[in-house]
C-alpha cells in the first residue's frame, strides 16, 4: 500500500521540515510514502472563508487518483489510539487499498466536496494544533503503526 500525505502550505520553520524528512525517511522502510505540499491561495485574505474553503477542496481533489482512500484529518473525525490507528491501517493493507491518501485542510477546514469524497475522517485530538505541527504529529504516527504492526521496540504499553 503506498501512503501519500496532501497538506496545504509550504512548512516555512527549519527545526519542524528536519522532523518530516526525518519520519518521511524512516517511513521508506515500511512503505511507500509521498508528501504533496498544495500552494496556499494566493490573496486568500481577500476571499470569504467558503471561497478559500472551495478553491483549497478543488485543489486537493485535482490530487485524488481513481481508486485512492481519502482520509481527512478532521476535528469532528474518529479519534484512535495508536494500537488502534495501527489496526486501522491493517485492515486498509487487507482490503487491497492502493493508495491510502491523508488530507491536512487549510485554516477553514475542507469544502463540502471534499468531504463528499472522503471515505473516512480522523481527529488527533480535540486541541487545535498549527497546520505545519500536525504535519510532524501524523508523519509519527504512521511510523509508529508500522512499528507497531511489526512488533518493533518504537511503542511502549
Amino acid at each position: 500500500m503506498n501512503l501519500k500525505l496532501l497538506v496545504i502550505g509550504k512548512t516555512d520553520n527549519p527545526c519542524l521540515q528536519a522532523l518530516i524528512e526525518e519520519y518521511s525517511k524512516r517511513l521508506g522502510f515500511y512503505t511507500r510514502f509521498e508528501m504533496e505540499i498544495i500552494p496556499d491561495i494566493k490573496n486568500a485574505n481577500k476571499l470569504s472563508e467558503t471561497q478559500q474553503k472551495e478553491k483549497e477542496g478543488a485543489l486537493l481533489l485535482g490530487k485524488i487518483s481513481t481508486g485512492d482512500c481519502l482520509i481527512l484529518l478532521d476535528e469532528n473525525g474518529n479519534s484512535y489510539s495508536s494500537i488502534e490507528f495501527s489496526g486501522y491501517l491493517q485492515k486498509k493493507m487487507n482490503a487491497g487499498v492502493k493508495t491510502l491518501v491523508f488530507v491536512v485542510g487549510g485554516p477553514y477546514g475542507f469544502s463540502e466536496a471534499v468531504y463528499k469524497k472522503a471515505e473516512g475522517k480522523i481527529s488527533l485530538s480535540k486541541m487545535t494544533f498549527s497546520h505545519q505541527m500536525i504535519r510532524i504529529f501524523v508523519l509519527e504516527q504512521f511510523y509508529r503503526a508500522f512499528t507497531i504492526l511489526r512488533n518493533e521496540p518504537y511503542h511502549h504499553q
